[in-house]
């Protein structure tokens, strides 16, 4: 789980935000360089597996919020969260559903965010290449779901994600990523 915490610089603005799912991947790219280079600054923070298997996927998320938030060099005056969940925060803050899509601010961080986790899935595929993370980047694809079922997990599967549960029962012992 990779989210991100963005304070842009009005005097700078960043052409081309938009919800990160909607642009390419070589597009991405480049607005990630743009938003570290452009932005007053950025937060960029995870949760674990084992976060994510102990808390549920909603609880390790805003987890993941408030360690970005907290991670920002400057305090921000007001937070807006993209979805409809909000972490609990000092400051006041907002959720907007679709906001990757809408606010330039979140668009941003879901750029930060997603190039960061696909070049993680990137890693993940050199560690365990069986897997095809460079291709479905995390995803419960078919070929993913094969693999789960030839393979078993790895240490970097969520064993609380149905999809997981359901394509192995057993589980591959290795050291953790």
């Amino acid at each position: 789980m990779v989210v991100a915490a963005v304070i842009l610089d009005e005097l700078r603005p960043i052409k081309g935000l938009a919800d990160s799912k909607a642009l390419t991947a070589r597009r991405r790219e480049r607005l990630y360089d743009d938003v570290l280079a452009r932005a007053l600054c950025v937060s960029i923070a995870e949760a674990s597996v084992e976060e994510i298997d102990r808390l549920n996927i909603l609880g390790a998320t805003l987890l993941a919020m408030q360690r970005a938030v907290s991670g920002l060099r400057l305090t921000p005056h007001r937070v807006v969260v993209d979805g409809n969940r909000l972490p609990s925060l000092p400051m006041p803050a907002a959720a907007v559903v679709k906001g990757d899509a809408k606010v330039p601010v979140i668009s941003a961080a879901s750029i930060l965010a997603k190039v960061r986790r696909d070049r993680l899935c990137v890693a993940l595929h050199e560690r365990w290449p069986a897997y095809g993370f460079d291709g479905h980047k995390g995803y419960p694809t078919p070929s993913h779901l094969q693999a789960l079922r030839e393979h078993g997990a790895c240490p970097a599967h969520r064993r609380s994600f149905a999809p997981v549960r359901e394509a192995c029962g057993v589980v591959a012992v290795d050291r953790p990523f």
